[in-house]
């Protein structure tokens, strides 16, 4: 389907998107769950199919056309994705299977090499634990530190205690860009600064960020920056780690197989070279190719619509949630995306999704993978309720209603 430049109206976006066009249980659906996983336009679902129908070959190997027709669509993509990101070295895009993969490639590659005993490695105590995780495995082996940035009642990075924290004895700080539980927009650009005053290295979790916002990490100048492809109206599967390209060229990669090599025998084997050292075995072709659709797509967008309209509707569900007794928001974050969790007094918050869903709104509950955070706060989880460019207030007030309902139920 060919993209009209530019969209800015939001039922000519809705148009592109044919799931959100059903019923659940009797009601209209209204998808609040984006940031899980963003719907896919039809751009992006005809792009899979025209790869799986037309050109279906693996790439870099074969001299055939189906193969260089693959190579050169899954390459595109590549170069999308870095014009995006706002690098001109397509070598600084690895493609990975998702952010979990591309911060385990960092941790297992960079992190084993480099942290040594008694070094100090910085989490936020807003981390997915995707981002905590991995790092406990990395520092049990090398005998690492982890230091972890508390947060404020507001749900933002006590600011004091980062630059407590931050000292000669620090590595490596790794943060998210976005909170995923509370949408708070962190300062990385204070903590890269920061980090580079006492050669640190930094590793920023964007999974919640590019959705939102424009990325430059030339101007944030952070070693890594790792997102998620199905967050960013694209397929599942597919992740991307982008890397300055001195920093990934001193690194070994942990994965070996096919691609990543230049010459293997018996008596040891030499590595390709980046970004492809890093991309080992048959990557997800029809993905990583359905993901250029993606990046496309998210082009034809006007951007500074895009923030506008989902401030817009981060503004009204907050007025309109706030406004019901008992209901309390966690994470009020004075910078932050179109995300609200939040939690209603003697109900749980799984029973408050179900009875949502009953009413057709699809929303998220639990912890988000942010145990750490919500222990913090004393709860179990929260009911978190995430907008997207293709969401309406129409749509909030189908989410006040049916909460009023489930409420009046429950209590």
């Amino acid at each position: 389907m060919e993209l009209t430049k530019v969209i800015n109206d939001v039922e000519q976006l809705r148009d592109e998107f044919p799931l959100l066009h059903q019923e659940v249980n009797g009601y209209p659906l209204v998808y609040l769950d984006n940031a899980a996983t963003s719907q896919k336009p039809f751009s992006v679902v005809e792009s899979i199919t025209n790869y799986s129908l037309g050109y279906n070959s693996n790439i870099h190997r074969g001299v055939h056309h189906l193969a260089n027709l693959a190579t050169e669509a899954f390459e595109s993509t590549r170069k999308k994705v870095a014009a995006m990101l706002h690098t001109t070295d397509v070598r600084e895009i690895i493609f990975t299977s998702g952010t979990t993969d591309s911060i385990n490639l960092v941790a297992q590659s960079w992190g084993r090499k480099f942290l040594k005993e008694g070094d100090e490695i910085i989490l936020s105590m807003l981390e997915h634990h995707s981002n905590i995780v991995p790092w406990q495995m990395v520092a049990e082996e090398t005998g690492a530190v982890i230091r972890v940035i508390p947060v404020t009642p507001k749900g933002e990075w006590d600011m004091a205690a980062v630059d407590q924290l931050i000292s000669h004895k620090t590595k490596l700080i790794a943060v998210n860009h976005v909170s995923n539980a509370l949408g708070t927009i962190n300062p990385i650009e204070y903590i890269i600064e920061k980090a580079k005053a006492v050669g640190a290295t930094t590793m920023i979790d964007g999974a919640q960020s590019v959705v939102h916002f424009d990325v430059d990490v030339k101007k944030l100048d952070c070693d890594f920056y790792a997102f998620s492809a199905h967050k960013l109206y694209g397929p599942t599967g597919v992740g991307v780690l982008y890397g300055k390209a001195e920093v990934l060229e001193k690194m070994n990669p942990y994965r070996g197989g096919g691609e990543m090599i230049n010459t293997v025998s018996f008596d040891g084997t030499t590595y390709n070279d980046i970004p492809y050292k890093f991309e080992a075995g048959t990557p997800n072709i029809e993905g990583i190719i359905a993901f250029g659709a993606a990046v496309d797509f998210v082009n034809s967008l006007d951007g500074e619509w895009v923030k506008q309209h989902e401030q817009e509707l981060l503004a009204y569900a907050t007025e309109k949630l706030k406004s019901i007794d008992g209901l309390k928001i966690y994470g009020e974050a004075e910078n932050k995306v179109s995300v609200i969790s939040f939690l209603v007094d003697g109900i749980h918050p799984f029973d408050l999704g179900t009875l949502l869903d009953n009413q057709g709104i699809a929303v998220r509950t639990g912890h988000h993978c942010t145990q750490p955070l919500m222990n913090h706060f004393g709860i179990p989880g929260t009911v978190r309720a995430s907008f997207a460019i293709y969401n309406t207030k129409e749509e909030v007030d189908m989410l006040y209603n049916a909460l009023v309902k489930a409420i009046a139920m429950l209590k």
